[in-house]
């Protein structure tokens, strides 16, 4: 497996990329596939006083979803740990998950005669709901702003058509509790999200005609 290291406001020593190669044996056992690592490594500093920290990204790419997992700490090294241990969860829930569908089929599928998904909650969602499960409905804090313990970012993407289940995989691959998706059966935005155990929720954008006081406007 390839491996690419990069520092952004931090040099990267030789010492810190052997250990890399040394730590990421346990991900290549779970992810045979894949093809390269990206490791980037962030050096923050804040003007309000906050202790400089480090953030580590890895970003797996290989035949199949892209697997990310990120972590922040004071020591780069003690980030890195932590990257390599979510994306190790996340690879062996992700493959647990593929294991135990093939020999007890639950959770959500489709059900070909009847049409319906089983095993799944379906509800809809006002475009409040779901505009503020994508953006967030708190602005993004600026540098120049008085420090607060909150830290909010926003990242955009294309939008993707795939089927709940797709979703659902992505969403466990990348770590995160909920995924935003465009429905391929549907063509309905919506949310999947992490529930207990092996159980998901899905919250769904049903496609009506604006308000005429909008259009007016």
């Amino acid at each position: 497996m390839e491996t690419s290291i990069v520092g952004v406001g931090v040099g990267i020593t030789d010492r810190f990329r052997t250990v890399v190669e040394e730590k990421i044996a346990k991900i290549q056992t779970l992810a045979a596939k894949a093809q390269r690592l990206d490791v980037k490594v962030t050096h923050r500093v804040y003007r309000n006083g906050r202790v400089p920290d480090e953030t580590v990204e890895l970003t797996l790419v290989g035949k199949g979803p892209v697997v990310r997992a990120e972590a922040v700490d004071g020591d780069k090294f003690v980030a890195l740990d932590l990257a390599i241990d979510k994306m190790t969860e996340q690879l062996r829930r992700a493959k647990e998950k593929r294991v135990d569908g093939r020999q007890h089929p639950r959770g959500p599928h489709f059900e070909k005669g009847s049409g319906s998904l089983e095993g799944i909650d379906v509800q809809p969602a006002s475009a409040e709901v779901l505009h503020a499960v994508a953006t967030g409905s708190i602005p993004v804090q600026s540098e120049e702003e008085d420090y607060s313990p909150v830290v909010i970012r926003t990242k955009s993407f294309e939008a993707e058509w795939m089927t709940v289940e797709e979703a659902v995989d992505r969403m466990e691959l990348v770590g995160h509790d909920f995924f935003l998706f465009v429905d391929a059966r549907t063509d309905h935005p919506s949310v999947v999200y992490r529930r207990k155990g092996w159980d998901y929720g899905v919250i769904a954008l049903s496609t009506q005609a604006p308000p005429a006081e909008a259009l007016a406007s």
